[in-house]
């Protein structure tokens, strides 16, 4: 049996084993459960597997993925009961459109990188997409607000629509931070917040042009506060003191340490 069969074989055991929870006499918990009510699980498998990932663990990356295809053919399942689809079609459907908008790999198009791919998939799509409906449309708007500007700019780069080289962007990255220097000194708190928007958004195309993940960099600098944030408290609990007693002088200072220790440990 090659891994594929293999594959196969346990996925189908996965789904018998939902059916069996799900019917009568099952679990009374799973039986219970509806697509509204599993969305806060799938959201969390979600984020637990991208932990996994940041976390470089692979056998946690593969309980967590586990979980994600738990919650997959849950939703399959409840899918077949009602007449909808079941976990066939939900496999059939990704399948047939990977291959649809891999037009490089599966037919006789060709691709020049990772770009032309996506240039490839985005074009594809754009022909499968009903009348009417945008290249960002199908952007769920309750992405975390770095994901969705990433991937707006990612769709909008995928049609023609895009900066020619980072350095550029970073030119708009710089004039937004004009713009809201200069709405802080003369305009009103909601200009201020369309400026600090727009930085931010010229922010995350920057890191996109870079091939940087803006999501993972800000998670990256926000443990590293943190980090050096615990060094402070520690190092001022020592002294029976906490930040609030500390002047602002004593909290630089011990930043500063902060980052020195961090430096010696590195190296």
């Amino acid at each position: 049996m090659d891994r594929f069969d293999k594959a196969g074989e346990t996925f189908a055991r996965l789904c018998r084993i939902m059916a069996r929870l799900r019917a009568p006499g099952g679990c009374p918990w799973d039986r219970e459960q509806t697509p509204q009510s599993l969305k806060p699980y799938l959201i969390e498998e979600a984020y637990e597997t991208v932990d996994a990932i940041d976390a470089g663990d692979p056998e946690s990356l593969r309980e967590e993925l586990g979980d994600v295809l738990l919650q997959v053919v849950f939703h399959a399942e409840i899918g077949q009961e009602t007449g909808a689809f079941d976990a066939a079609a939900v496999a059939t459907g990704v399948a047939d459109k990977l291959v649809r908008r891999h037009p490089h790999v599966f037919g006789d198009e060709s691709a020049q990188g990772a770009d032309g791919a996506l240039r490839n998939w985005e074009a594809v799509k754009a022909k499968e997409r009903p009348a009417g409906k945008g290249t960002l449309a199908s952007i769920p708007r309750g992405l975390p607000a770095l994901l969705r500007a990433m991937r707006s700019g990612e769709k909008a780069g995928a049609v023609g629509f895009d900066w020619s080289k980072p350095e550029d962007v970073a030119t708009k990255v710089e004039e937004e931070w004009r713009e809201l220097r200069h709405a802080m000194a003369h305009e009103a708190p909601e200009a201020v917040t369309e400026e600090l928007g727009d930085l931010l958004f010229a922010i995350v195309n920057l890191s996109r042009r870079l091939s940087i993940d803006a999501e993972s960099a800000l998670q990256l600098a926000t443990d590293k506060f943190q980090r050096r944030f615990a060094f402070i408290e520690r190092a001022l609990a020592a002294q029976g003191r906490g930040p609030r007693d500390a002047t602002m002088t004593e909290l630089d200072r011990l930043w500063e340490e902060a980052k020195a220790d961090e430096r010696h440990r590195a190296g």
